[in-house]
């Protein structure tokens, strides 16, 4: 990559650090504010949720605001890399998505242990603050592509049908709170505005979300792929601190370090899988990625209370290496099949699809622990509740082999039609 994408990569994934980090720095820090407060898992996890929901309201306006504002204030990298240079690009901000589940842990547990679990919710600050000012210095001052105004009616159907949906999901305490007004009634509120929104959307020219985009099927497969690997690794990061405090008897710090090896399967990985993307071999990427993750959480299924922690290492190694391999690998083949004017809302469908996954998974998460913590030993209640993320991968086998097929087709349809877009560049100089 050249100097100016490089410089406008590593902003993008300064500003996504910063994001993911607040939603993941909390984690080993839940049990320390559930003692504090005297109060139960089921309500502390609303420390994260709170930060989904606001995050689930917004999303939605990201596609029309950078065509009216400019990616300068928005943020959106993917145009700016080009087809040629998307899979390096994309690598570049994917370690920082992905590591920062890792560093979030680590950094909560020197925070908590040394101090106070008050001061997670200030670190975000300073590195924002940078993140600002390097995305002011570096993002292009482009203009405002297209004048059209903002779907109101569609912002109105489909914001508060996410809040909603995010909100019922989250507000699940146990079992029995399935059959409770507190999950019914916003979830089939939020059925009826996504109805409506379905139905405004499908009848608009310029809707706020288009989803018109599900009709390309690597894009519908890889909305897919995002949901429920972000279900699966939000979930997780959830379970993995918990089980190292409560099980295996480690510190807020011991708990953040021992997850530090999952950070070092991506820092490897995302290197190497941005090269291997930028030459055609994302589906082969892709394909590699997936057995990793299967064994990986399979390991922890087997975990109990005195599961080597060399091998609890490794397990979490290949989780890092297989979500390296499946993410970003996804999002830039599915970018490669839209039009360049498409993509704003397509990232913008990508995190609604991260945000619903995030929450769904961690409200689940919460309910199966909780009851069975209540109803068992503490090691057997994590063993079954390990299963839950080996089954949300083994569900994303599906789209992601649809991916992965279609990355092989589009990579050979390439290689026949057009060079390059790096050939071409060296061929100019």
């Amino acid at each position: 990559m050249d100097r100016k994408l490089l410089a406008v990569a590593l902003t993008v994934a300064l500003g996504s650090f910063t994001v993911v980090l607040d939603m993941t720095i909390v984690g080993v820090a839940l049990h320390t504010v559930s003692d504090y407060f005297g109060v139960g898992l089921a309500t502390t996890q609303w420390v994260t949720t709170a930060y989904i929901l606001s995050t689930a309201m917004v999303v939605p306006l990201t596609g029309w605001a950078t065509d009216r504002f400019g990616g300068r204030r928005l943020w959106l990298v993917a145009r700016a890399a080009g087809p040629a240079r998307m899979g390096r690009a994309m690598g570049l901000m994917g370690i920082a998505i992905v590591f920062a589940p890792v560093i979030g842990p680590v950094v909560g547990g020197v925070l908590v242990d040394a101090g106070s679990w008050r001061w997670i919710f200030f670190l975000n600050l300073p590195i924002g603050l940078i993140a600002f000012a390097l995305g002011w210095a570096f993002f292009d001052r482009n203009q405002p592509t297209t004048p059209d105004p903002i779907d109101r009616l569609g912002f109105i159907l489909l914001a508060p049908g996410i809040t909603l949906l995010v909100y019922g999901l989250a507000n699940i305490s146990s079992v029995e709170g399935l059959t409770r007004a507190g999950f019914l009634v916003p979830i089939l509120t939020s059925v009826v505005l996504f109805v409506l929104f379905v139905r405004h959307a499908l009848r608009t020219e310029k809707p706020l979300l288009d989803l018109r985009l599900f009709q390309n099927r690597t894009f519908s497969a890889t909305v897919a792929t995002q949901f429920l690997m972000n279900a699966t690794l939000s979930g997780s990061m959830m379970l993995f601190p918990l089980y190292f405090q409560l099980v295996r008897d480690a510190s807020p710090l011991a708990s953040g370090l021992l997850l530090v090896p999952e950070g070092i399967g991506v820092a490897m990985i995302m290197p190497i899988t941005g090269r291997l993307v930028d030459r055609g071999k994302s589906g082969l990427v892709i394909l590699c990625g997936l057995p990793a993750l299967v064994v990986g959480f399979f390991s922890f299924t087997q975990a109990g209370a005195d599961a080597s922690f060399i091998r609890l290492a490794l397990s979490l190694w290949l989780i890092g290496v297989g979500a390296g391999c499946t993410i970003m690998p996804a999002m830039s083949t599915a970018y490669r099949a839209l039009a360049p004017a498409e993509i704003p809302r397509a990232s913008a469908t990508f995190s609604i699809a991260q945000e619903i996954g995030a929450s769904g998974a961690v409200a689940l998460f919460v309910v199966v622990l909780d009851a069975q913590l209540r109803s068992g030993p503490t090691a057997t209640a994590f063993t079954t509740s390990f299963w839950l993320p080996l089954a949300l991968t083994l569900l994303v086998l599906v789209p992601a082999l649809m991916v992965a097929r279609s990355a092989t087709r589009r990579a050979a349809y390439d290689a026949t039609t057009e060079p390059t877009e790096d050939a071409e560049l060296a061929t100019s100089r």
